[in-house]
């Protein structure tokens, strides 16, 4: 706290954070608005669908609590969208909580304890979860059942406690970091691929049907070929080329309005945003192609590692721009055709020192 701060000034930071809470408040309650309430309204992942469909249906058909699913992916698929529907389909409420705030076996206790027969159980980031909390989850999921160890050393006891049948709905990004214990316990395993662009289309039709947008065909083709392959992406990018051409234009989304407001976006054709731009050119101007380490090329474009590995190496890697190798980060050609850069003679290392990629 900035203690030579006068009152006007401590009124504005308080003004300002409260506009800021009230602008993200007001971002999921749109988020919200626009999530599919049911499987039918659920657009894409067609596979995924029709096998959740069978399992939620028998399970109703049975009278009896659906099995516990796990649904992996990227970020921004529909995870927590699914996991809703499944509670919705049930017609069982739902507890959403996530693996970093179960740091302890007494925190997962207390949340299963209290659960109702039948409810859903949403656990985002499950494999961030502590071990020991992880290791009381395989009975609750087994046996629907927990131990609760009262007392410390020789004198500790182990009070059973029953619980009522729920559906754990786990989701990650990471599936391979779940340990195979409980992974095997989960009753249905579902991966969530990326989108194509006429699903995009169809999901940002209706978000804009939802937000009361006049959109034309073209537009939400130009939005989706520029929203990585993500719902979540092509839904924020339909709200801010909603502004634009509410404030530049008459309010209509045409492709021209929407590549103009992605262009003040920087988001550019293929869906490359700042950081994603930066790291490539980093890459091709600085280091000549690569190889070249992600420490090095994190501090060359003023961003931490883990930000550059998590968040701009994916898509990159995905859209084959950049390559990881044992050496380090390389470009490939579609790079430098990207940005419209000649490679250099001689392998594209750019006079590094390193010696080609793949010199012997």
């Amino acid at each position: 706290m900035n203690w030579d701060s006068t009152p006007t000034d401590t009124a504005a930071d308080t003004d300002g954070r409260l506009v800021g809470a009230a602008a993200d408040g007001e971002d999921q309650a749109v988020e919200a608005a626009l999530r599919p309430k049911s499987l039918s309204e659920f657009v894409g992942q067609e596979r995924v669908r029709e096998q959740l469909d069978l399992v939620l249906r028998a399970a109703r058909q049975r009278g009896a609590t659906a099995d516990h699913v796990l649904l992996s992916g990227a970020p921004g698929l529909g995870k927590t969208t699914l996991s809703m529907i499944i509670a919705a389909e049930m017609d069982a409420p739902i507890r959403i909580t996530s693996g970093p705030a179960i740091q302890h076996a007494g925190d997962l206790a207390a949340i299963l304890s209290s659960l109702q027969e039948g409810e859903v159980l949403f656990l985002d980031e499950i494999h961030r979860m502590s071990r020991p909390a992880e290791e009381m989850l395989y009975m609750a999921m087994e046996d629907f059942r927990v131990d609760v160890i009262v007392g410390k050393g020789p004198g500790a006891t182990a009070i059973p406690l029953e619980l009522p049948p729920f559906t754990l709905v786990g989701a990650t990004t990471r599936a391979g970091l779940l340990p195979p214990p409980l992974r095997d316990r989960f009753g249905f395993t579902a991966h969530m691929e990326f989108y194509g662009p006429a699903e995009l289309e169809r999901v940002i039709s209706r978000s804009a049907e939802l937000l009361d947008v006049t959109i034309e065909a073209d537009g939400a083709g130009e939005i989706a070929g520029r929203s990585r392959g993500t719902p979540r992406i092509a839904n924020r990018l339909l709200r801010r080329v909603r502004d634009y051409a509410q404030v530049k234009a008459d309010g209509t989304v045409t492709r021209e309005i929407a590549a103009a407001a992605l262009k003040v976006y920087e988001v550019d054709g293929r869906g490359l945003d700042r950081l994603d731009r930066a790291v490539l050119e980093a890459l091709l101007k600085l280091f000549g192609g690569g190889p070249v380490g992600l420490s090095t090329l994190s501090v060359a474009v003023g961003e931490e590692r883990e930000t550059v590995e998590e968040v701009a190496e994916p898509f990159l890697v995905r859209e084959g721009l950049l390559a990881r190798t044992p050496r380090g980060r390389v470009a490939t050609p579609a790079a430098w055709a990207h940005l419209g850069l000649t490679p250099p003679q001689g392998g594209g290392t750019g006079g590094t020192g390193q010696g080609d990629l793949f010199s012997t």
